[in-house]
């Protein structure tokens, strides 16, 4: 009898690749939309006193009680909508695909977009249907709009901004494939810090539209928080496959504590703002180097053709770990994508990409 994998594990599993997160070692991380700013030193010490409280012998709250009412305050979601917890907003991903799947079910994104979207979707046995964006990244509403009629999607996402891109999609066209989907559309505002725009507070304005976050961009990474917000019905049919106690202890300790002390982040999202708009402008100075405009915290540039890995493989070898998005071809074709840093980050990556443009 055959007792290898292959003889079991589904073909659309096997057909994937795992998701590659590369090992920065001592190297500049840049790839990866991280806040690199640390915690003061006396937040820090307030919090690990309170992490001395948290009674680890104990399953924590399955609803996060203390938690959902501050996030409820910080992002502004209105009182009437209900409020689900993720371990970070891949995991509320996953919770859809279980929900929504089934036989012949559709997925549906705007591409190039969000990786997961895709990967869930394909180990969750769902069809996948792939729009191409125009080649300024916007939103190809007639495409859309064709291949919802369709395909009839279970779930929509709408990265806002989107994810490799960083650019915000035209709210209007966002609308009227809300208004044409049959099922749920998912406006993913991870990056909602440096955005400046947002449906939150359009929730309840549609039967069908939730709004997904995390507190992973906003400094709070490894904590593993996101967020999904929405009619309550469709929330408690989802919130049917969310695995108990999803949320640690001291992941809800910790959120609760950083939420407490939100200007914080607030301060240092600005900081990153500015920084993203120095950062525009020298990339946009340098010849042979196309930046896109962001209104998230990471950047989007195309190198000259052929360039892209040699560039990002010197920029490597200098300590500088960007994202080499491997395409040779369609919209992100020669195209690289790097963090907003710190001020000596972000120097440090554009003396290595001048050099690297260099050589």
């Amino acid at each position: 009898m055959d007792k290898s994998p292959q003889q079991w594990i589904r073909p659309e599993v096997q057909a994937i690749s795992a998701y590659p997160v590369p090992d920065p070692g001592r190297m500049i991380k840049l790839d990866a939309m991280e806040n690199p700013y640390r915690w003061p030193e006396a937040m820090q010490q307030q919090w690990l006193e309170l992490l001395r409280e948290v009674p680890l012998n104990r399953y924590p709250d399955p609803t996060a009680r203390e938690l959902q009412p501050l996030l409820r305050e910080t992002m502004g979601i209105p009182a009437d909508q209900g409020l689900l917890l993720g371990n970070g907003s891949d995991e509320i991903i996953q919770m859809l695909a279980l929900a929504l799947g089934g036989e012949g079910r559709t997925v549906m994104a705007p591409e190039p977009g969000f990786v997961m979207y895709r990967m869930i979707a394909a180990f969750s046995g769902l069809n996948y249907c792939g729009v191409p964006l125009r080649e300024d990244f916007s939103l190809d509403l007639e495409a859309m709009l064709a291949a919802i009629a369709a395909h009839d999607p279970a779930v929509i996402y709408l990265a806002y901004p989107n994810n490799p891109t960083g650019n915000l999609f035209d709210e209007a066209a966002m609308e009227a494939i809300i208004q044409a989907a049959n099922g749920l559309v998912v406006v993913d505002e991870a990056y909602h810090a440096f955005a400046g725009r947002s449906f939150i507070s359009r929730l309840g304005e549609f039967d069908n539209l939730v709004v997904m976050r995390t507190l992973s961009k906003l400094g709070l990474a490894g904590l593993r928080l996101g967020l999904l917000a929405g009619p309550q019905p469709w929330l408690s049919e989802i919130d049917k496959v969310r695995l108990p106690y999803n949320i640690n202890a001291l992941s809800q300790a910790s959120a609760s504590f950083a939420l407490r002390n939100i200007a914080v982040f607030d301060e240092q999202t600005r900081t990153l703002r500015e920084e993203r708009a120095g950062l525009l402008q020298s990339m946009a100075a340098l010849e042979g180097v196309q930046p896109f405009p962001s209104a998230a915290n990471f950047i989007l540039f195309r190198v000259a053709p052929g360039q892209a890995t040699r560039i990002f493989e010197s920029i490597s070898a200098q300590g500088v770990l960007i994202k080499n998005m491997k395409a040779s071809a369609g919209p992100l074709a020669d195209c690289l994508r790097v963090t907003v840093g710190t001020p000596e980050e972000n120097d440090a990556f554009l003396s290595a990409l001048t050099q690297a443009l260099a050589g």
